[in-house]
């Protein structure tokens, strides 16, 4: 969820951005619009950094995910073997 509003945020930041550099023409940038494109281009940068670190994360808890369910599959095997090797017992 987060990733997709960050991409969606990036996006609409890029698109802002050349929106202001294509209605500035051949006039050329101002000093107040070079200034918002950096601010811009670091706000996008942070964004994708984020983006990156979220994307990290969810890899690992997946790892993690897997991790459990192939001992919970290991318990329930033994727990399957014991079962069958007390049912062997006599009574």
């Amino acid at each position: 969820m987060n990733i997709t509003k960050s991409l969606r945020t990036a996006v609409i930041v890029g698109s802002l951005a050349l929106t202001t550099a294509f209605l500035s023409g051949c006039g050329g940038l101002s000093e107040a619009q070079l200034k918002e494109l950096s601010d811009l281009k670091s706000s996008v940068s942070s964004l994708e950094n984020e983006a990156n670190s979220l994307k990290d994360e969810r890899a690992k808890l997946e790892k993690q995910v897997e991790e459990t369910n192939r001992k919970l599959a290991e318990c329930q095997k033994q727990k399957e073997e014991t079962r069958a090797n007390l049912e062997k017992l006599p009574k």
